[in-house]
């Protein structure tokens, strides 16, 4: 009897498996964690003819960018899919229709094999035409599909030369499909319709414009890019700061764009409660010429005027972002009676020091990128904002200290010499 039992168990038990074996697999249990798709990026690669001028430390400006790419490619994060489309590549002729289509992918978005991608990069030599839109068109779609963090990083060194398919245009369609799809732009060695393009064609989709005079520059940049499409997309949300604090938009905790004239002032408001700490921080990018000796300024003030804390960072001479921030964490509020504390307004100012170079024109105002977090402070935080002196206070008790002490060194050294007057 209970050898028929076991013998029935058995069966039972691989009738079992086999079922589990030939059913098709079910949805992951409630809980396991799905499966997320790699981050995607597309270099997008300028090989017109312009690419032969030698004015980029010392070599052409094709030379860099080889140079750049096979820097960029070894240092590609392994969780990255990574492909290269090309724009001017291949037709060196008069027409324009024909020049007009010479854009094709060189290197599938995929996992990247480095020395596959490098002998592809290898081979190119400047060309043709500059048709912007339709490479854009082209990556677009290499990239189509998928709920992966998409990028496309265009380098060039000129403006489109097909137009009326505006690139400009091409990348608000891109934008207005709702696929969260960055341009980033960098453009080697650019001139003010170059720059105004592609300054235009960044900012359509969220992304950001660089200009690029090294080699060196554009291999950190692109690399920079291509490590920041591994990270969790934030969209930036367009906001318009205020010229005074009680005009400034209420912002929230998040990451916002807007633009600022060259030494401009701009307000924006925010709410803190007590036991909370505002962090906030802001980068203005200089996406064309200026003068060297410039800086960025932000300050936390109360709506009364009287400034709580600041943050400023100077630069000289970089076409390059400049950031700076501020903290201010707000003391807990003693408890009265169970009432709900009220709320600070904190205005915060940002302003910079930025002057164009001759010729080059102020409008439109300077992008800036601004980011508010409101969280709760720690129980024994420094206060950093007090009385305005922010991290002040150890500097003002150290120089206290020091004059005491040399104070009381200098009447010891005065009576001394004092008495040997008097004894001699």
């Amino acid at each position: 009897m209970i050898l028929r039992r076991r013998s029935a168990i058995g069966a039972c038990a691989l009738l079992a498996a086999l079922a589990a074996g030939l059913l098709p697999a079910g949805p992951a249990a409630a809980g396991e964690p799905v499966a997320k798709e790699p981050p995607k990026v597309e270099l997008v690669l300028d090989v017109s003819g312009s690419m032969r001028a030698r004015d980029i430390d010392g070599k052409s400006r094709m030379a860099a960018a080889k140079q750049a790419f096979n820097e960029v490619l070894d240092a590609v994060p392994q969780e990255v899919e990574l492909g290269i489309r090309t724009l001017g590549a291949d037709y060196a002729g008069d027409d324009r229709k024909r020049g007009c289509k010479d854009t094709r992918q060189l290197y599938p978005v995929g996992p990247l094999d480095r020395t596959e991608a490098k002998t592809a990069v290898a081979t190119l030599a400047p060309t043709g035409w500059t048709p912007i839109g339709p490479a854009l068109l082209g990556a677009a779609d290499d990239l189509e599909g998928g709920d992966a963090t998409r990028r496309i990083v265009l380098i060039t060194d000129g403006e489109d030369t097909c137009a009326p398919l505006d690139p400009c245009e091409v990348a608000r369609e891109i934008a207005a499909k709702g696929i969260h799809l960055v341009i980033d732009t960098l453009g080697l060695v650019p001139d003010a319709k170059t720059r105004a393009q592609l300054s235009c064609i960044a900012e359509a989709t969220g992304g950001t414009y660089t200009s690029v005079r090294h080699t060196d520059e554009l291999s950190d940049r692109v690399s920079q890019l291509v490590d920041r499409a591994a990270e969790p997309v934030v969209t930036p949300v367009a906001t318009e700061g205020a010229a005074t604090c009680a005009d400034a938009p209420r912002l929230a905790p998040g990451l916002y764009t807007d633009r600022e004239k060259l030494g401009e002032h701009r307000w924006y408001r925010v709410d803190v409660l007590p036991g909370q700490e505002l962090r906030a921080s802001v980068s203005v990018a200089a996406d064309r010429a200026v003068r060297n000796d410039y800086g960025v300024l932000m300050r936390a003030v109360t709506v009364h005027g009287r400034e709580i804390v600041r943050g400023s960072e100077a630069g000289d001479g970089r076409t390059d972002l400049i950031s700076t921030g501020l903290r201010y964490p707000k003391a807990p509020a003693e408890d009265d009676d169970g009432v709900k504390p009220a709320a600070e307004t904190v205005c915060l100012q940002v302003a910079n020091s930025f002057s164009a170079a001759p010729g080059v024109p102020a409008e439109p105002g300077l992008p800036l990128e601004l980011t508010v977090d409101v969280l709760e402070a720690p129980d024994e935080a420094a206060d950093v904002a007090s009385f305005g002196l922010g991290r002040g206070w150890w500097l003002v008790g150290l120089l206290v200290l020091t004059g005491f002490a040399a104070g009381l060194v200098w009447g010891w050294i005065s009576r001394w010499r004092v008495a040997v007057w008097r004894t001699n």
